[in-house]
């Protein structure tokens, strides 16, 4: 009777220790995923990000908006502050508009591989897309289908303005980056869809607009892209940086 109880504990001990091992071996490893993505090389060129990041999926980049050169729009306390009353874009004379430059809180997310989407959506009022400098590219309207006939008189020396609400951007070259930080042939940052913007020269050659797509761009091969990519380039008329909407799929902006 003792030998078959102690059979029995034995018997009962071996099952709870396979048990053990059978769990032991059936739990699943780790999935999680490392906490950082490397970001390609290409977004670092944009030197006015306060921090750019990746998921693997979508470009993250942070900015103030604020300009890295002078302006008569920051306040006259401010060490970027330069008076202007010259000529400004299209030959136009300066007439400072009453708004100023204040600092915002952007985030661009866009495509790390922007690809053409199957139905190109509008850009809208306010950001399109982001420059070297951190400040946004807006579009071709002055607001709601309004050309920027009676507005480019406001832009400053370097061809840029702030909005009602402090928001400096470019609606055309942004003459800093291309004549002082660049040339006219360098690449000057992102829309929304990811895809490059360059400057009014190519190879030596100042673009037309009839050079370029609805979308106000081409493909072709660039110094990043010496494989060839579709880009905007900028032009000196109407519609300046892009045309009829994005060409890829575009991400957002938040602030």
């Amino acid at each position: 009777m003792k030998s078959a109880k102690i059979f029995t504990t034995i018997i009962a001990i071996s099952i709870a220790f396979a048990s053990c091992k059978k769990s032991e071996s059936v739990t699943p490893p780790s999935t999680s995923l490392p906490s950082t993505v490397t970001v390609p090389d290409i977004y670092k060129k944009i030197y006015g990000a306060s921090s750019i990041t990746s998921n693997g999926t979508y470009i993250y980049i942070k900015t103030t908006g604020a300009p890295d050169h002078g302006s008569a729009y920051y306040a006259t306390s401010n060490s970027l502050y330069e008076s202007f009353s010259g000529t400004t874009f299209g030959g136009a004379s300066f007439k400072k508009n009453p708004n100023s430059i204040g600092t915002q809180n952007y985030t661009f997310k866009i495509p790390v591989n922007p690809q053409v989407a199957s139905s190109h959506s509008a850009t809208p009022l306010g950001p399109i897309g982001v420059s070297l400098n951190g400040v946004p590219f807006f579009n071709q309207y002055a607001g709601p289908n309004q050309p920027l006939t009676n507005e480019v008189v406001s832009f400053d020396q370097y061809w840029g303005h702030p909005s009602p609400t402090s928001e400096y951007h470019y609606h055309v070259e942004p003459l800093y980056l291309t004549t002082v930080k660049a040339n006219k042939s360098a690449l000057l940052g992102f829309l929304l869809d990811g895809f490059p913007v360059y400057g009014p020269t190519e190879n030596g050659t100042t673009v037309s607009n009839a050079a370029l797509d609805a979308y106000h761009g081409h493909i072709t091969a660039t110094t990043e892209y010496p494989n060839g990519i579709y880009h905007y380039h900028i032009t000196s008329t109407d519609p300046y940086i892009n045309g009829n909407g994005f060409y890829g799929t575009a991400g957002t902006v938040s602030r």
